[in-house]
């Protein structure tokens, strides 16, 4: 689903309400500067006319490649390519933005997640219908860009340079059984998560809830591994989180999330346990 933007038919507007619409709008006026139609633009960059209208009218997210394509189209110095961070980390507070540049650049991801889906695995159902459940003032335009640049975090899979992180992923049991929407919606988040878990970048195990006391029972954590930096950890709460590259505390949290690890079902066990609750919501 598009973002509710307030834009007329045409695209136009009083004025950009987001990075988004910021973005449609720079890309219709480099494209009407250069004399291009969207089919000759779309031609430019490789893409069909169908995928420019939607650039240019905020029904989809734009991804590093449009960015990119756009850049070498319209012979603009990165300018699509600062837009599309904007678009996508815009809408976010400061530690927020801090934690996506750490998912960014990492090569490798160790993830626990004791209560959701991780972020980069969500189906856009699902996605929603957490997001609109954690922030009941929001307007439905303000719900619909968050879910959209949640979404758009997924294109990291599609990368090839330099090519996606190593995601290993420890859930809790509850996590796949706290129906977040409504059946059908469970029912295609645990698809995805076993769709996710036969790319052999991406490693799903479950901490069963018979394990009883664990040390993930605090809350999530991610532990970031890069190709030259320092690693670092992101700790979240329920009003913000917490980035550390202090090398004691990313030990410390690597270190709960090597017992997390082990205390887990293997991946093989553990995709037939999320294959059984994925049948179980009917």
């Amino acid at each position: 689903m598009a973002a509710r933007t307030g834009r007329n038919e045409n695209g136009a507007g009083d004025g950009p309400e987001n990075g988004l619409e910021t973005f449609a709008q720079e890309l219709r006026a480099q494209r009407e500067a250069a004399a291009l139609t969207q089919e000759q633009l779309a031609k430019l960059m490789g893409y069909s006319t169908s995928v420019i209208a939607k650039l240019e009218t905020c029904r989809t997210i734009p991804s590093p490649q449009h960015a990119d394509q756009a850049d070498e189209a319209l012979q603009t110095p990165g300018t699509f390519g600062r837009l599309r961070k904007v678009a996508v980390n815009g809408v976010y507070e400061e530690w927020v933005r801090a934690y996506l540049d750490i998912e960014e650049r990492a090569t490798v991801l160790r993830w626990w997640e004791p209560l959701v889906v991780p972020g980069l695995l969500q189906t856009e159902a699902y996605a929603r219908a957490m997001i609109r459940a954690g922030r009941p003032g929001d307007s439905d335009a303000e719900v619909e860009q968050l879910v959209m640049t949640r979404i758009a975090r997924q294109q990291i899979w599609d990368r090839q340079d330099p090519p996606p992180p190593m995601l290993f992923a420890v859930l809790a049991e509850g996590a796949l059984r706290q129906c977040v929407g409504d059946a059908e919606v469970m029912r295609e988040q645990l698809g995805r998560l076993l769709e996710a878990a036969a790319s052999p970048r991406i490693t799903i195990q479950v901490m069963p809830a018979s394990i009883g006391a664990h040390p993930g029972m605090l809350g999530p954590f991610v532990v970031a591994s890069f190709e030259s930096d320092p690693e670092a950890a992101y700790l979240d709460n329920a009003l913000d989180g917490q980035v550390t590259e202090r090398r004691k505390e990313v030990a410390r949290v690597g270190l709960l999330y090597d017992t997390l690890k082990c205390e887990a079902l293997g991946p093989g066990a553990s995709a037939q346990l999320i294959a059984r609750l994925a049948e179980e919501w009917t």
